[in-house]
């Protein structure tokens, strides 16, 4: 940053002034920072020439010092600029008061010497003096006719360069040394105990932050856990009508489709077991449970009567169907004895399922057709099979070895030799 000549600007320009004023009797001012900052103050002024000004310097601060001198060779009014860095000054506060000497000379305008020191040695009034001659340009001496021819008399012996101390003035310096070290040592516990302070209350603030959100964050808990438990009773209500639905709406799909209803038989059928035929009169023990009405006794060719399965009406559930091995055993011709005797066949039994709009299916089949194919019918439309367990057949093909499984669906062997299931009202019977 640069140096800061406009806050204290009244008073350095007055302390200027009275030194470059010939008729003043100020020869010099002293110049300072407040503090640590780059506010520049006037730390002095006086009329004692450079040997009271070099009393005032601070080996542990950056000072300026601005002179009037008499020039030596000629007596004219000279100013010396003199900037002084203290050798007690830390390296940071020398690197940035580097950049304020180019300004200060700005200000200071008029010095006809500039002096950079840093120690006693180099602010010396006989050093300075020096200098100031040297600058001046000109050697006003005069050329005297020379006397070594006459007779001067005895040499006086040599003065003695020895100076006595001042202790007045020595007192003087180290008390002020000491009374600038106490007030920088002073400032810099007061600026440590305030960024302690700061610290100290930035933590108690994180602190109580941090405290209020773990009691936000509980009453949110808690009121979530209110909000859930009034919830609960609502929703597991819900969820057991919406179970309640599912399970109605799939067994209402279950029984509109008659190929499910084929595929849930079979597996049932197909864990049964069914005791073979014995010679004689045959009889399976499945028809001997399911009957429900008296043998009755047909002639040796009968003819194949079936009844015809009705269209089920809207609303109503499909029959059961008759199980395979039931139709397996109406199909085959019971007999005993010779063939010439008299063959008996046995009415298919009669099926009862209680339910909403069932009605009694009597399927009533006699005898076998078409040179014992079995039970043959006739295409009307025709049908392409959907999976390997359907036929495929075309209008006008004859499908043969029928098996009335269910009402809507009958299984037989199509005109390929394939056996499967198709639908009944694809085809007429052959009578």
């Amino acid at each position: 940053m640069a140096a800061n000549l406009s806050r204290n600007g009244p008073a350095l320009q007055e302390a200027y002034v009275r030194v470059v004023t010939e008729k003043s009797p100020t020869d010099w001012a002293l110049f300072t920072y407040e503090g640590n900052s780059n506010d520049i103050r006037v730390a002095g002024t006086g009329e004692g020439g450079l040997e009271e000004m070099v009393e005032e310097l601070n080996s542990g601060k950056v000072m300026y010092a601005f002179c009037r001198v008499k020039d030596p060779n000629s007596g004219l009014p000279k100013f010396v600029l003199i900037n002084w860095t203290g050798e007690g000054v830390n390296d940071v506060r020398k690197g940035v008061c580097a950049s304020h000497v180019s300004t200060m000379a700005n200000f200071l305008k008029g010095a006809h010497v500039t002096i950079n020191a840093r120690a006693e040695e180099d602010v010396e009034p006989e050093c300075i003096m020096e200098k100031v001659a040297k600058a001046s340009g000109a050697n006003y001496s005069f050329h005297k006719e020379s006397g070594r021819f006459q007779d001067v008399g005895p040499q006086a012996p040599v003065g003695s360069v020895y100076q006595k101390t001042n202790a007045v003035s020595e007192i003087k310096r180290v008390g002020r040394d000491s009374f600038w070290a106490k007030a920088e040592k002073e400032e810099e516990n007061r600026r440590l105990e305030e960024k302690r302070r700061a610290e100290e209350a930035q933590r108690q603030l994180e602190q109580e932050r941090r405290e209020r959100e773990l009691r936000e964050a509980a009453r949110r808990e808690q009121r979530y856990q209110e909000q859930r438990g009034e919830a609960s009773p609502q929703r597991t209500w819900e969820e057991q009508q919406q179970e309640v639905v599912s399970r109605n709406r799939d067994e209402q799909e279950s029984a509109m489709h008659p190929r499910e209803i084929f595929k849930q038989k079979e597996r049932a059928m197909s864990t049964t077991s069914v005791s073979s035929p014995q010679p004689g009169k045959l009889r399976s023990p499945f028809l001997q449970k399911q009957l429900t009405q008296p043998e009755t006794h047909f002639g040796r060719e009968p003819a194949a009567t079936v009844s015809r399965p009705r269209t089920d009406l809207p609303g109503e559930e499909p029959a059961p169907s008759t199980p395979p091995c039931l139709l397996q055993a109406e199909e085959e011709a019971v007999y005993e004895g010779p063939p010439e005797q008299e063959t008996f066949y046995e009415e298919p039994p009669l099926v009862q399922q209680q339910g909403a709009g069932s009605e009694h299916i009597d399927y009533h089949i006699q005898g076998q057709g078409l040179s014992g194919q079995g039970l043959c019918a006739r295409a009307l439309y025709d049908y392409q099979a959907a999976d390997d367990t359907e036929i495929s057949f075309d209008p006008e093909n004859l499908i043969t070895g029928i098996e009335v499984i269910d009402e809507g669906w009958w299984r037989g062997y199509g005109p390929d030799g394939h056996f499967g299931m198709f639908p009944a009202n694809y085809v007429e019977l052959i009578e």
